[in-house]
């Protein structure tokens, strides 16, 4: 896992819940390769045919709100987002998303910093976020020791499998 993390932002507003992520008339899709070619297709259609592995969201507040489905981060996941940066995050989402081994940072602001496009880097221990586009540096919230190690290990369940030998 990538401590530091550089990538194109892809920008949202406050309330980006999980059917924005992933609309719920996809749930018949189980393959995380099809799952993957509707991420964020609620929030914006045209996120798929631009978004590159390793590139960033960007929210205010409450990403992630809505149901407890898992589908939410596994569309990201299976996009390859480097990392989302919000202001906060809907508290299962967050869950998941960690549990599957993505990074969330929250950095207070952000959103009204940054446009579509700018180049990011974000230092995910380190607390801080640059601007490259700008020059602008932002401090954000470093994650906890147990999220790196659930997210160095690729998520809980090798983390889980690391720790009993299967």
């Amino acid at each position: 896992m990538e401590k530091i993390v550089k990538g194109k932002a892809f920008v949202y507003g406050a309330n980006i819940d999980t059917d924005q992520i992933y609309p719920g008339r996809f749930l018949d899709l189980t393959d995380p390769k099809d799952v993957g070619k509707h991420a964020m297709e609620g929030a914006d259609p045209g996120f798929r045919q631009e978004f590159k592995p390793g590139d960033i969201i960007v929210a205010s507040t409450n990403f992630g709100c809505g149901s407890s489905r898992e589908h939410a981060a596994v569309t990201l996941k299976a996009v390859g987002v480097g990392v989302v940066l919000a202001d906060s995050f809907g508290r299962i989402f967050y869950r998941n998303a960690i549990n599957l081994g993505i990074p969330l940072v929250v950095c207070c602001g952000i959103a009204n910093h940054v446009k579509k496009n700018d180049i990011l880097t974000v230092d995910i221990t380190g607390g801080k976020v640059i601007n490259e586009t700008t020059g602008v540096t932002h401090e954000s919230q470093a994650l906890t020791g147990y999220a790196m190690n659930i997210l160095e290990n690729g998520g809980i369940k090798s983390l889980i499998k690391s720790q009993y030998g299967q």
